[in-house]
């Protein structure tokens, strides 16, 4: 009877035994499978933000004459989009990825340009890197969304090693100088040049900010200064905006232009280039 005993208890030990290794090896495999389904999530994300321009700039509906109307309106009214919630985890088909680097002297109002577009809400979510400051915007276009990821090189000599991440991949290039500081005009060749020393095909816009400041100069100061600016937007094949944070004047618009050439939508602004108005100037 002892050794029945004996030998039961002996099998039942085996068995809780083998329950344990069984139960370890579960454990084991169900770490790992929910380990390779977290990498594959994380594949996901990446091929849909790596997708190619070609691919990208296909979502909108070209043809639809209600978008080319909407683009030259500088405010919002009829533009048919609404800001969406910012997210690192957006793997949605129809998100269209724009970079947009800006590039120019300090204290020229290019920080104050940004937050004027995308607001103050979006300011403060930005991320803010020594010499960088990056901001997005994610707009409902047409069906679809548009998410505008703007760098902001700070402008100082510091700044300058940002250049080559801020250009690289950019679907636009916004070269911004004072109206009212000759010498931040005279500096944005070595910008521009800076800038196409990374990227070739990025579409190169040039903006004079603080236009509020500029209209209150003499009128003959004035008509050197958008003459130069002129001259210097036709040597770089760049369109010219004359641009007021303060006022929002060609704020918005410049941002719907950057979409009319990417998307190949009619852009219908006429050129203005009357001094002592704001110009709008392109080739």
């Amino acid at each position: 009877m002892a050794n029945k005993i004996r030998r039961k208890m002996s099998q039942l030990c085996k068995r809780i035994v083998e329950v344990d290794i069984r139960w370890g090896v579960l454990q084991r495999v169900s770490f790992v499978g929910q380990f390779f389904h977290f990498i594959w999530d994380r594949l996901l994300v990446c091929s849909v933000g790596k997708k190619s321009k070609s691919s990208r700039y296909t979502r909108l509906p070209l043809g639809d004459s209600s978008l080319a109307v909407a683009v030259s309106d500088d405010h919002d009214q009829g533009f048919h989009h609404t800001l969406v919630s910012e997210s690192g985890y957006e793997t949605d088909s129809d998100l269209v990825n724009l970079k947009i680097s800006l590039l120019g002297d300090c204290h020229i109002g290019k920080t104050t340009f940004v937050i004027k577009y995308v607001g103050n809400e979006q300011e403060k979510k930005g991320l803010q890197m020594e010499g960088l400051n990056l901001m997005d915007k994610t707009l409902f276009v047409q069906g679809a969304r548009i998410s505008f990821s703007i760098w902001d090189v700070s402008g100082d000599k510091k700044s300058l090693d940002q250049i080559p991440m801020a250009c690289k991949d950019a679907d636009a290039v916004l070269i911004m100088f004072d109206l009212t500081s000759r010498c931040t005009l005279n500096g944005v060749f070595g910008w521009y040049s800076e800038a196409r020393k990374w990227n070739q095909t990025a579409i190169p816009i040039l903006i004079g900010t603080k236009f509020d400041d500029f209209v209150r100069l003499p009128p003959d100061l004035q008509w050197t200064i958008v003459t130069q600016a002129r001259a210097y937007a036709r040597a770089m094949k760049a369109t010219l905006f004359f641009s007021s944070a303060t006022h929002n004047i060609n704020v918005n618009k410049i941002f719907k232009f950057i979409m009319a050439k990417l998307f190949n939508l009619p852009w219908t602004v006429e050129r203005n280039v009357t001094v002592g108005e704001p110009i709008i100037d392109f080739y």
